[in-house]
């Protein structure tokens, strides 16, 4: 059996779960209070920072689900900055929905999973 590990966790949640060779990354949301191409590419920016701190990166993710606030509005912009960053050669499986987000500044939110190198 393999062992879990826990990264930046806090009373509600492990921002990062290690099991095998497989790594979550909770939903991650902006700091940054931009449009959605300011937004996402924070999000992203933090994604790699926290695959990185599991040992890994975005050349190895698996699944990645992305949610949007309006995604008649944001879908194009969120798409832009997806295209400048996903690897073109280990492109993940994706879905992307409308959700309602924690609070109405926030524009999108991220989920990935990626295998460990």
């Amino acid at each position: 059996m393999s062992a879990i590990t826990r990264i930046d966790s806090n009373e509600r949640l492990s921002r990062v779960v290690i099991h095998g060779e497989t790594v979550y990354v909770a939903g991650i949301t902006s700091s940054v209070k931009g449009d959605i191409v300011a937004q996402t590419r924070d999000v992203f920016a933090k994604i790699d920072g926290h695959l990185a701190s599991a040992g890994t990166d975005k050349h190895h993710l698996l699944t990645v689900q992305i949610w949007l606030k309006d995604i008649t509005k944001d879908f194009a912009g969120m798409n832009s900055v997806w295209a400048e960053w996903a690897p073109k050669n280990a492109l993940p499986t994706r879905a992307t929905g409308e959700v309602k987000l924690a609070a109405p500044d926030l524009l999108v939110e991220v989920i990935v999973s990626a295998a460990k190198k």
